[in-house]
């Protein structure tokens, strides 16, 4: 991977203790924390920005609901006091939120994506994103996702879910690679 343009920002989407609570499938990439983790380090250490997406689930019964345990960031992945939280309460971090203006304001121009689920918000910001005219990097080692069911009595393996929506993001929506190639390009 090349350098990153100097004004590029890291986008943590939903790195939230919900998902490993009972209610939730099996993850499947138990590397992705660890890999966050050491990327978020280096990222803070090259001095870019950080902002942090947080799901606000507007439904009665979620874990991911304002004021339930599973609502707050996992260990590790709080926000530092200068950088921002973006809460959303759909998949994409663009829709209802000022996520757009506070990039324009700050004059991004790349955003760095990886977060949970795959499938779901991380996908679907990305697509927005993207549509929105904003390059993106997919850091594909950094992202977990759950096993789902096919419809049909069975289950789609977590491992299967994350490298179709991979492949999908990189044909048209993202560039893709890996903590080791991003902490290679700050």
């Amino acid at each position: 991977m090349t350098l990153l343009p100097a004004a590029s920002l890291l986008l943590l989407v939903d790195m939230q203790r919900a998902f490993d609570g009972p209610s939730w499938p099996r993850r499947w990439n138990r590397a992705a924390d660890q890999n966050g983790l050491q990327l978020l380090q280096a990222w803070r250490r090259s001095g870019r920005p950080v902002i942090h997406v947080r799901h606000d689930s507007v439904g009665p019964a979620s874990t991911l609901r304002v004021g339930q345990p599973g609502n707050q960031f996992r260990e590790g992945f709080e926000p530092l006091d200068n950088e921002a939280v973006v809460s959303k309460s759909v998949n994409s971090a663009f829709i209802g939120t000022d996520l757009d203006l506070r990039l324009r304001r700050l004059g991004i121009e790349r955003l760095v994506v990886f977060g949970i689920s795959t499938d779901m918000c991380v996908s679907t910001t990305i697509r927005t994103g993207a549509n929105m005219g904003w390059p993106i990097t997919l850091v594909s080692d950094a992202c977990d996702c759950f096993e789902l069911p096919d419809g049909r009595g069975g289950t789609i393996p977590a491992e299967q879910v994350h490298a179709v929506h991979v492949a999908t993001l990189r044909y048209e929506f993202c560039e893709v690679t890996t903590t080791a190639g991003i902490i290679e390009s700050l």
